[in-house]
Formats: C-alpha cells, structure tokens, sequence
C-alpha cells in the first residue's frame, strides 16, 4: 500500500485531500503546525510539524518513507505581516520539496492563481490575452504571489536535481460545498481573480490525477470551474469592466477566464462540479462523494 505525506492538512483544502486519499487507500502521514485531531480516519496518523524548520520537515517526510508528498501548506496575506507571509511560505516550499526530492517521492503541490499578479494587487489589470493559460507571464507585487512564485522555481530545481515527478498546481478560487462566497460576491464588480473559482472536490481529483499518473518532470496545471461566478458572458465582463478585452480573447459565454487544457491534456482531468448545484450541497471533507 503506497504512502503518502500531507503538509497543511489542517486546512481547508488540506482536510478535503486527506480525505479523499484515505478513502483510496493511501496510507496518509499528515504535517501541519497544530497538534493533530486524535480523530482521523482509518489509514491516517498525523505529527505536529514546523515546516519552516529544515531538520524537523525532513526527518517527519523521511521517517513516512513516502512514495508521494502533497504539499499544501501556506498562509496567507490576510492574516500575517508581509515578511512572515512570504518567509512562511517560501520555507516551507523549499523544505518540504526538498524533503521529497531526498526521499525520491513524487510531488504534487498547490501554488496559486496569484502568482499572475492580478490578486491582491493595487491596481487591476487586463491579462495579456483570454483565456488565461499556465504560459501567461507572472508579475505579482504582493508578498503572498512572490512566495508561490519562489516556491514554483523550487519545483522546477527539485524535479532537476532529484529526477522526481512534480505537479504544480494553480488552483483559481477554492469554494466549499455548501459555503461558496462567490456567489455572494458582486459580479458586476472588477474582481481580483476576474470571475473564476473551482469547487474544492475539482482540486482535489486534480491531486488524485496527478498521483496516479506522475508526469516527467515538472508539470504546472490551472484547477478553475469551467465557467464564471457572475452568470453573464465573461467577454461582456470584462468589457464593462475595463472597456476593452484583451488581444487575442478567444472566450464563449460564460467560459472561465482561466484555461484548464493543459490539465485536461496532461491528466485528462476536466471541472465536474458548478456553482449552480455545489453551492447548497451537503457534504463534508470526511465524506464519501
């Protein structure tokens, strides 16, 4: 039975992978800062561990003997001083991909849709072209987006230097069943991410994907639901929004503005879940969907 090592398993995505790995038969060693709930399912066992600190990332992911590290842990921006934000996050990327790479794992690991630059930027800006794919250029000006960014050139080394498997994954914004925020946010507004989410399940089958099928080397994918949030022509959007679309903009309806088709063409992964149904359902991250 293969093994596998969780960082930030606590988390709101953390839970929902853990779960779904359990449920596969992995034998799942979750990291995270806090002490571990004594609950966890069948085939899961947990350690309290600072990923920032080298030494102790390394020994917790070297004892787990792990085929496979899902690296998932990170803070963010709005919680935490800049400096800590991107020391946090850059650490704890570099440590435990570093630690993979020592135990020949593969890797599978979430950066984010803000390494663009558009979230958490002071002033909104049109993409070089729609939809957005993983080859558009990163320009991020805010701590959170510089540390994927950096954590990002780490995946790169790591497959380099170890001859491991590393998936990068983009996820846009990550909403829960039942809990989506973005249909009660404005959709007439400009939004930092320009209308796209993915359902928390999505992310995860894009994990699951990426285990069972290592790419060679270094692989980034986009995780995004496969339309937008606001229920309008994402072209006509952007048009009220900024004036203009971008050049090329090869959008249909209320298409996302962030490409999935190197995921699709990568794992064969596709979004399943929408908000029009997954808004109001009913489960949980320890659930069998």
């Amino acid at each position: 039975m293969a093994n596998v090592v969780v960082t930030g398993s606590g988390g709101d995505l953390g839970q929902w992978v853990v779960g779904a790995l359990s449920r596969a038969g992995w034998q799942v060693r979750c990291l995270d800062h806090s002490q571990p709930d004594d609950d966890l399912p069948p085939g899961v066992t947990a350690i309290e561990t600072d990923l920032t600190d080298a030494g102790e990332t390394l020994e917790a992911i070297l004892a787990a003997d792990p085929d496979a590290v899902v690296h998932l842990a990170a803070v963010g921006p709005q919680y935490y001083a800049p400096s800590r934000v991107y020391e946090n996050n850059t650490l704890a990327a570099y440590h435990a991909l570093t630690a993979a790479g020592e135990a020949g794992a593969d890797v599978v690991w979430t950066s984010s849709e803000s390494v663009y630059g558009w979230v958490f930027a002071a002033e909104q800006r049109l993409p070089d072209a729609l939809p957005v794919s993983v080859a558009h250029k990163c320009r991020p000006e805010d701590q959170y987006g510089v540390s994927k960014v950096a954590a990002e050139a780490t995946a790169e080394a790591v497959a380099r230097r170890y001859d491991v498997s590393v998936t990068t994954i983009r996820p846009s914004w990550i909403q829960h069943p039942g809990a989506y925020e973005c249909t009660d946010a404005d959709g007439e507004d400009v939004v930092d991410n320009f209308w796209s989410y993915v359902d928390v399940r999505d992310v995860v089958r894009l994990v699951e994907a990426a285990l069972e099928s290592p790419p060679d080397g270094e692989e980034t994918v986009q995780a995004a639901a496969a339309e937008n949030y606001a229920g309008r022509p994402t072209r006509a959007l952007f048009e009220d929004a900024f004036g203009s679309v971008p050049t090329p903009c090869d959008l249909e309806g209320t298409e996302s503005a962030l490409s999935t088709a190197n995921a699709t063409a990568t794992f064969g992964w596709e979004p399943a879940y929408s908000y029009h149904e997954a808004a109001t359902d009913d489960i949980g991250p320890w659930d069998d969907w």
